[in-house]
């Protein structure tokens, strides 16, 4: 008799016995180990079948399986990594990360990107057909996004390679989970059918739990996907209002700062009117004024330019302080030949800018008129934590356009109300600038202001309107209001309108005060002052 035999003779030769025939088989490997031998089916090998609840009956038996499961962990790892990457970026600007729109978008892709894997790791033992199908459609939409963002100029400018690559992974991540989810599947029906006979199609409670959150996960991620979709749409569209004056590149080509100038140099060589906003964009609050301030005569040229990240100016990188914008608006004027002189006329926080400015320039600045004015000892309202946690959280909301796409449908909202007008506050980059300033409102850019009080011309004409309503209900910013006044020693007037918001020109008599004082301030002193 031969020492070895065959399984096949090994099998021929066992006793019919079943108790006999299981001892054969106690030699278990990793699959069969668990076998119990009182069942009465077998394979055609003769082993006994599973029960469908057995341990042993699962699709982590197959390599494919494991080796999908071990790539999604890592593949999770790594979007972890870039998560936190586009967190980080959303601070501060790390070198060749900077997008020139806003990157609240790359934080939102990435943030899918994750969702999406986390969720299919978490579920990665129960697939489901109706988990495929939201998967596939918020790859649809991803996909849209990417086709929509690639084909229009200024996305594709603004989202930039660090834009484009979150969207491209979210996209790649998603097909992922699809390509996982039907490999478990396959890997479930076939183990099912090794070791049980037959394929199950029951589910026990906690897969049908399982399942269940899986599918309410990726139902939240194709709604989520739907409106990004809708606001990507949104900003091609916006991205065909045409802007006027020219876009400068700054900061070595890093970003392009907006510049418009409007109206004829005169021969007496008066000065233009630099216009510098408060927290809104320029053009929304102070445009209009400065077409009339024209259209009367009380100026012959004016000037604005968007700071970096309002309206049609690019963002800049973090961080961003009120002189670095200062130097920004200096280069954007140099490029586009406007050397001066000037009069500065700004609103709000935009004095900071103005005053920064007017000490830079000090020969070549005629007059200042700060309207209501912030002072430098009040920029910790804008740095405030709870301030700049409502920032962080409107931002992180502002590329699923809550607010933009309901008021493009139900309430008649246009391009020129999400890019510069009404809505404008409303657009991820705007927040994002809003944010830019409130980081470094209390450091930077109080050390740049006051620097600039002390570096000032002292001999600068300077006017200041303030509001009535705002000193009346803040006895601080009265008091500040009043400190202002003697930043330069020649205040040419301090005007309280009564009755007047902050936004002093959204009444006649702040309009009219400031027309007053502005063609004061241009045509020099012998114009009459008549109160």
């Amino acid at each position: 008799m031969p020492l070895f035999s065959s399984k096949k003779q090994t099998r021929e030769t066992a006793s019919p016995d079943p108790e006999a025939q299981d001892q054969d088989f106690e030699e278990a490997n990793e699959r069969t180990r668990l076998i119990r031998p009182d069942r009465a089916e077998r394979d055609r090998d003769g082993r006994p079948y599973l029960s469908p609840n057995d341990p042993a009956v699962s699709p982590y038996n197959l390599f494919s399986v494991r080796a999908a499961r071990y790539l999604t962990i890592f593949l999770t790892l790594i979007t972890a990594v870039w998560w936190m990457l586009m967190l980080i970026l959303l601070f501060i600007t790390p070198p060749s990360f900077h997008a020139r729109g806003s990157p609240f978008f790359a934080f939102s892709y990435s943030s899918v990107a994750l969702s999406v894997l986390f969720v299919t790791l978490l579920f990665f033992s129960a697939p489901s057909k109706s988990v495929r199908i939201l998967a596939a459609s918020t790859g649809v939409l991803l996909l849209i996004q990417v086709i929509v963002i690639l084909s229009v100029r200024r996305t594709r400018n603004e989202e930039f390679w660090v834009g484009i690559a979150s969207i491209l992974w979210a996209l790649l991540m998603t097909i992922w989970s699809i390509a996982a989810d039907r490999t478990v599947q396959w890997g479930k029906m076939e183990e099912e059918e090794r070791l049980t006979g037959r394929a199950e199609s029951r589910r026990t409670v906690l897969e049908w739990v399982e399942v269940s959150f899986a599918s309410v996960a990726f139902l939240t991620l194709v709604i989520v996907s739907v409106l990004l979709t809708c606001t990507v749409i949104l900003r091609a569209l916006d991205a065909g209002l045409i802007y006027p004056g020219v876009k400068y590149y700054v900061d070595s080509n890093k970003y392009q700062i907006h510049v418009y100038c409007h109206g004829s140099k005169s021969r007496q060589r008066l000065p233009t009117v630099l216009f510098e906003g408060g927290s809104d964009p320029v053009e929304y609050e102070l445009w209009q004024f400065a077409k009339d301030a024209v259209a009367n005569g009380s100026i012959t040229r004016y000037c604005f330019a968007d700071r970096p990240g309002m309206a049609w100016s690019d963002a800049a990188p973090s961080p961003l302080s009120a002189g670095q914008a200062t130097e920004a608006l200096s280069e954007a004027l140099a490029h586009a030949g406007e050397t001066g002189p000037w009069v500065l006329v700004s609103a709000g926080i935009g004095s900071i800018y103005s005053r920064v400015f007017s000490s830079r320039h000090g020969e070549e600045i005629q007059g200042m008129l700060l309207v209501d004015p912030l002072h430098e000892d009040l920029l910790g309202r804008i740095a405030k934590p709870g301030r700049g946690f409502s920032l962080f959280v409107e931002g992180i909301l502002s590329p699923l356009g809550l607010n933009q796409i309901p008021g493009a449908i139900f309430r008649g909202r246009n391009k020129a109300d999400r890019v510069w007008g009404r809505s404008a506050y409303q657009s991820a980059k705007t927040i994002y600038a809003k944010f830019q300033e409130h980081l470094v409102a209390d450091t930077l850019t109080r050390r740049d202001i006051l620097a600039s009080r002390a570096i000032q011309y002292s001999d600068t004409p300077l006017a200041i309107i303030s509001s009535g309503n705002r000193m009346r209900d803040d006895p601080q910013w009265a008091d500040k209001q009043e400190d202002l006044t003697k930043i330069t020693r020649n205040l040419t007037n301090w005007d309280v309108v009564e009755g007047a918001p902050h936004e002093v020109w959204r009444t006649l008599e702040g309009r009219m005060r400031m027309e007053k004082r502005i063609k004061k301030l241009v045509h020099g002193f012998h114009v009459r002052d008549e109160e």
